[in-house]
């Protein structure tokens, strides 16, 4: 009986010792990040038959178990995965709304700086110190875009950069959880330590996108990355890289590897922060770039066409203030080819009327089925363009499509930006103040005119003898249908023509040419009377430059050109706000998910320390038999002396 009492108290101090141990390791790993709660089961060790009886013979730790909950971790996956994606996308939005804030509060000061000059003109049109700090202000309004267009494409730069930081991450994480996996099924899958790290990477892989995790019978874990990418099987790692972007190289993409096979993540399905990423660079940074874009087209298109209809101090028509809206500097990327394309066709884009332009973006394709269909990337909406005999394609709003090495194959297709590039290529030309047109024509159209005819001053001789000024002014009719002009003197006497000419250009003869720009009904003829006197303090087109500054020009005659930025302005301000609520919305949710998690395989110090007095009070009673053992046995041999 001796021995039985001896062996149960073994058990019993080696149980109790066990059961310190693990609670012992609990309480040193309270703050070890991952770590999940052991817990020692005991069961009892067979019974032994005496007599009629059966005995316990002691006890043993049948198992350490990590306590873990599949369903809470999962939910605190998903709740990492939204409010990693909500904080990165609140730490990029704020990051732009302070841009547009403190730098971008120069843009329409600028303009309005801008505009003071052009009223200083009109106030005084010969004075030369005023026409060249109207220069000077025209020069900073550029530079001030092209700023700003700076600043934007270093936000995309950074953007790229953090993409590629954590595709690098992503495969470190990658290959470790291979690492671990296989060592999880040389051992059975029951290594705790094994197992924390392996839910502490899958659960920092769910920051940078939304993790899928599938248990395997090895103990091993797959993981699939934004729902449909596998990254890891078993123990094969697969990687993510980021590729050149498609058709604009300077927005790259991800692609997901495996071997000498590679597949291009679609970002709108990753989640995290990687998913926030993509969504910022291509719902925010490149709309926020195009319409930026759109404002110098704007402020160049405006105030070049005004110079056009204005006479310098010089008595000739204005030339351009600022680079030509087409120039190849000022239309950089406004056109991309998809890699898939089977054919080698290039596409230009050139702006036929700013005031069209929606600051957008579009996708053009071609089928045989469908012909060429521009699909507006911001609303869905659809619009059949016509290639004319030019070989261009024309009813896009505002611009014309042009086609080089062509023609277009069936399934091509194409990213039109028509505002891409403009922000940046925007240069102040001219460097003699007195080309300033401040001085304006007087060109009357009939009352009867159609209205839908608007023409523009090409060049003009004053030599020419029939020059019209005031009181010898000339009435030129245009017909568009038979494309020929007549001239008429003041007394209603024709003096020239019916005359054909090649729209839109009319070289009236008479020292003066203009360019027609026709849309009125077939079969109507529109009559315009010319009075081009010149004098130097004239400052009608001053004025009228003056006026532009309320004038809404711009989307469709709904919004003016500073209204282009303050409207950017206010979207990227607004986004911002709802970020941050989102961050809000997300952390309550995340911490709901913690919590749970914490609650049962958390370490609870006031727990732990109460079953250490209990297993240490175990492990001393324990002992305590092994003395009274010890004692019995001695007075059994004391009896027998």
């Amino acid at each position: 009986m001796a021995i039985d009492l001896l062996n149960i108290a073994r058990t019993g101090v080696l149980a109790s010792q066990s059961q310190l141990a693990v609670t012992s390791n609990n309480i040193a790993n309270a703050n070890t990040l991952g770590y999940h709660r052991q817990v020692a089961t005991q069961a009892s060790t067979e019974s032994q038959r005496l007599g009629n009886s059966f005995m316990g013979t002691g006890t043993y730790v049948s198992d350490v178990k990590r306590v873990y909950n599949e369903f809470a971790a999962r939910e605190l996956r998903i709740g990492q995965t939204s409010l990693s994606a909500a904080e990165a996308t609140y730490s990029k939005m704020s990051e732009l709304d302070q841009l547009y804030s403190q730098i971008g509060k120069m843009v329409p000061q600028g303009l309005n700086d801008f505009f003071a000059s052009i009223n200083s003109i009109a106030d005084l049109p010969t004075d030369l110190g005023i026409r060249s700090g109207a220069l000077s202000s025209a020069e900073n309004l550029a530079k001030t875009l092209n700023q700003m267009q700076s600043h934007l494409d270093n936000q995309t730069k950074q953007t790229n950069s953090q993409i590629e930081s954590m595709a690098a991450r992503i495969n470190e994480i990658s290959k470790e959880i291979g690492n671990i996996n296989l060592e999880l099924m040389k051992n059975g899958g029951q290594d705790s330590q094994l197992l924390d790290k392996q839910d502490a990477l899958i659960q920092e892989l769910s920051q940078y996108a939304e993790v899928n995790v599938i248990p395997l019978d090895t103990g091993a874990k797959s993981i699939m990355l934004g729902g449909s990418v596998m990254l890891v099987s078993g123990e094969v790692s697969m990687s993510v890289g980021v590729t050149t972007g498609d058709p604009f190289p300077n927005e790259p993409r991800l692609t997901a590897s495996s071997g000498n096979n590679s597949l291009v993540i679609d970002p709108t399905k990753l989640g995290g922060q990687l998913g926030a990423l993509f969504n910022f660079r291509n719902e925010t940074l490149v709309p926020a770039t195009q319409e930026l874009g759109q404002l110098a087209l704007g402020i160049a298109d405006t105030f070049n066409e005004m110079q056009s209809k204005g006479f310098d101090l010089n008595g000739n028509i204005g030339q351009n203030l600022f680079r030509d809206i087409n120039d190849p500097l000022m239309s950089l990327g406004r056109a991309g080819s998809y890699s898939t394309n089977t054919s080698n066709a290039a596409l230009s884009v050139n702006v036929d009327d700013v005031g069209l332009l929606s600051g957008g973006g579009y996708e053009l394709s071609f089928t045989t089925a469908n012909g060429y269909q521009l699909k507006d990337t911001q609303t869905g909406e659809l619009t059949t363009l016509t290639l004319n005999a030019s070989g261009a394609l024309v009813g896009g709003d505002g611009f014309t499509i042009n086609i080089a090495d062509g023609p277009i194959q069936d399934g091509d297709r194409f990213e039109i930006r028509p505002t891409a590039g403009a922000a940046a290529g925007l240069t102040m030309i001219m460097t003699d103040p007195k080309g300033i047109a401040a001085a304006g024509p007087k060109i009357t159209a009939d009352a009867s005119n159609s209205g839908n005819m608007d023409i523009k001053l090409n060049g003009i001789d004053r030599n020419n003898a029939n020059f019209p000024v005031t009181e010898s002014e000339l009435t030129v009719v245009v017909d568009s249908t038979t494309n020929t002009f007549e001239v008429f003197d003041a007394t209603g006497t024709s003096v020239g023509g019916p005359t054909t000419f090649t729209p839109p250009q009319v070289d009236t003869g008479f020292g003066f040419s203009f360019e027609i720009d026709d849309r009125s009904p077939a079969g109507v003829s529109d009559s315009f009377t010319f009075d081009l006197s010149f004098a130097e303090g004239d400052n009608r087109n001053a004025v009228e430059m003056a006026k532009l500054s309320d004038a809404k020009l711009m989307n469709g005659g709904t919004t003016t050109l500073v209204g282009v930025f303050e409207n950017t302005k206010l979207d990227i301000g607004s986004k911002t706000k709802a970020a941050e609520v989102r961050v809000g919305s997300a952390d309550a949710i995340y911490q709901q998910a913690y919590n749970r998690v914490q609650s049962e395989s958390g370490v609870n110090l006031d727990e732990e320390a109460a079953n250490l007095m209990r297993f240490q009070q175990a492990y001393q009673a324990s002992a305590r038999i092994m003395t009274t053992a010890q004692q019995l046995f001695d007075s059994i041999l004391n009896s027998v002396r």
